[in-house]
């Protein structure tokens, strides 16, 4: 009987480069109070945030993880030609199909690679990280372009308390390739589709059609939200620590999803953080990016702390599903 071939690939992978793009347009707290019915102070308080980036309306979500992707690309040292991978994590393609990845892979000069978009909503990038990894070791590709993109301005209803203040968008972009020391961790990730209803959209685009109901856009239950990130994920975090064989106190920088500079700041001083770990803040300027938030805070982190790289990271993604990811990685 004949023996299938079956492909094997390197013992290790790392993150070679990280390229970004944010919306153009910087919304100051003031410009949403008036339809909330807030203040910029309670916004400040509550969440951190000072302004946040928003595209304009003819950039989409294909557009800035082109944008992302040629950065990253670029950066890696990589030709585009010997990308084989692209996986975009996204919640916001303008359509259903095809996916935003296709689109990008032939844009940035990959075609024909494997391309697929996944949606882990904020835990999106970690999932699709863990991907790229377990694909490359296992010789289904060689080199993987990783995108968390985001246009959350268009499913905002700027009468919603709950949510909407919050969000931006954007997109981060890794290239991720093979490795002769261990540059990504084992992934601890889960769900629990119980809480479904605590985040995601309010309708859906069949009722919206219908008639029954208006376009579809994001609501949160802020408290649930709130306690389950701030008690099960710092959870997480930590077996994520453990599973990497590393201490809190090895950590380079801590890059959670930037969902609220409160939850940030919980989070820090559960893992009890040293002084010395700097803590992604980019939520501040940029806002609630979903998927795109951790390789953006990533791009923010080493623009600013050039000397972070090669040290590690524990990234963190936790959002609608509810879903989360987490994994240390050794920053490029």
């Amino acid at each position: 009987m004949t023996t299938l071939k079956q492909a094997t690939g390197p013992a290790y992978t790392r993150i070679y480069s990280v390229g970004a793009a944010r919306g153009e347009n910087a919304v100051p707290n003031d410009d949403l109070i008036g339809p909330i019915d807030s203040s910029d102070e309670w916004i400040r308080q509550r969440t951190g945030i000072v302004t946040r980036v928003r595209a304009n309306a003819e950039t989409d979500a294909i557009d800035l993880s082109t944008a992302a992707a040629a950065e990253a690309i670029e950066r890696s040292g990589v030709a585009p030609s010997d990308i084989d991978l692209v996986i975009v994590a996204t919640i916001s393609n303008p359509k259903q199909t095809p996916s935003v990845s296709a689109i990008v892979a032939d844009r940035v000069g990959a075609n024909p690679a494997a391309a697929y978009d996944i949606n882990a909503a904020c835990a999106g990038y970690a999932y699709a990280v863990a991907q790229a990894d377990a694909l490359i070791r296992a010789g289904a590709a060689k080199y993987a372009v990783v995108i968390g993109a985001e246009k959350l301005s268009d499913i905002v209803d700027p009468t919603d308390r709950s949510i909407s203040f919050l969000l931006g968008d954007g997109a981060g972009a890794v290239v991720i390739g093979p490795s002769d020391t261990p540059g990504i961790s084992g992934t601890v990730w889960g769900s629990d589709g119980s809480k479904a209803d605590a985040v995601g959209m309010n309708h859906t685009l069949t009722e919206f059609r219908d008639g029954q109901a208006p376009w579809p856009t994001l609501r949160q239950e802020g408290p649930t939200v709130f306690r389950w990130a701030v008690w099960e994920m710092a959870k997480v975090a930590k077996q994520a620590l453990e599973q990497a064989g590393v201490e809190a106190s090895d950590l380079a920088a801590f890059i959670p999803h930037q969902a609220n500079m409160r939850i940030v700041d919980e989070f820090a001083k559960q893992l009890k953080l040293p002084e010395t770990t700097v803590i992604a803040r980019d939520i501040e300027t940029t806002g609630n990016t979903s998927a795109a938030s951790i390789p953006l805070a990533t791009h923010r982190l080493l623009e600013e702390h050039p000397e972070l790289s090669g040290g590690l990271a524990l990234q963190i993604g936790f959002g609608a599903g509810l879903v989360f990811g987490a994994q240390v990685v050794v920053l490029p």
